[in-house]
């Protein structure tokens, strides 16, 4: 984990706002919506099998969700994932950093607008 892109220096969970934001060690911020980031959980059950591992909806980072998610606690996984407890009581994905940064609405913005 010395990469300073996937190294958090803080995550905020905004559950009003609806987002959570993480401060990368090279300073770079990621705000994640919440509906993108629940939708786009990657345990198994959420991608639906084995062969969709690794496959992330970008789209619903950007959309007008049609439901709310709330954050009730995050919590670090060694020094490589994010738990989250949802609010619909799913708790099982751990959120690598490194495809936290990967996955990025800013950057996948930008890569967009080329």
């Amino acid at each position: 984990m010395n990469d300073p892109s996937t190294r958090p220096v803080s995550v905020e969970i905004d559950n009003k706002n609806q987002q959570l934001e993480i401060e990368w060690a090279d300073g770079h911020r990621s705000t994640f919506p919440l509906f993108g980031l629940r939708k786009n959980c990657p345990c198994v059950n959420c991608r639906g099998s084995h062969s969709e591992m690794g496959k992330y909806e970008m789209q619903l980072f950007f959309v007008d969700p049609p439901q709310r998610f709330e954050i009730l606690k995050a919590e670090a996984v060694g020094n490589h994932a994010l738990k989250i407890h949802w609010s619909d009581g799913h708790n099982s994905g751990m959120y690598r950093w490194d495809l936290l940064r990967s996955i990025c609405p800013q950057i996948y913005q930008m890569k967009e607008g080329e």
